[in-house]
């Protein structure tokens, strides 16, 4: 295998390991961590999801659909397009009713049909803040961490774990896409 490897970077000059510095980080916060167990998990939330945001930023509609460590079908677009099918999965596991028809179709149509266009990028971020935000609704719903929820009657705590587990994994094959791509590094 003898192909061009971008050079390894990163914007932070503070901490080197970091994505950002402190000041320009979303996820950073002057305040103290929240208190609470839910509210401990929002958080965690919030800034995996902004993390897996920050590693797309300022990348091209071809660099997000390239499939940058193969054999891998992953691509970062193909990753904004399984969180929103993710979250919807969540939604029907706990929503009363018909579950939501899936959002690219099976099987993995989520990273199979990604296209290097800026209508697709747009629309996959669209569908991910949508899915967020519907999921989150319903969520909302459920403030007792140990109350058995859903068709799945499992513990809210559970699924809360579960949803942070699944973008913390996925934030991680988003530091090799990215990293494959143009050479930028940190968390």
């Amino acid at each position: 295998m003898n192909e061009q490897l971008p050079e390894r970077w990163t914007k932070a000059g503070v901490y080197p390991d970091m994505w950002v510095d402190p000041d320009d980080d979303p996820r950073e916060s002057a305040g103290p961590s929240p208190d609470g167990e839910l509210a401990t998990f929002q958080d965690y939330l919030t800034n995996y999801r902004l993390t897996l945001r920050m590693k797309c930023d300022g990348l091209s509609p071809e660099q997000l659909a390239t499939r940058s460590v193969p054999p891998s079908t992953m691509s970062l677009l193909g990753l904004l397009r399984h969180l929103a099918e993710v979250e919807r999965d969540w939604r029907n596991w706990i929503a009363p009713g018909e579950p939501a028809p899936k959002l690219y179709g099976d099987p993995d149509g989520d990273f199979e049909g990604v296209r290097p266009e800026q209508s697709a990028v747009d629309g996959a971020i669209a569908d991910l803040e949508r899915e967020q935000a519907a999921t989150d609704a319903e969520f909302a719903k459920h403030p007792d961490m140990a109350a058995r929820i859903g068709s799945v009657q499992e513990p809210a705590r559970s699924l809360w774990v579960h949803r942070i587990e699944e973008y913390a994994r996925h934030c991680g094959h988003a530091d090799f896409l990215r990293e494959r791509l143009d050479g930028r590094t940190g968390q």
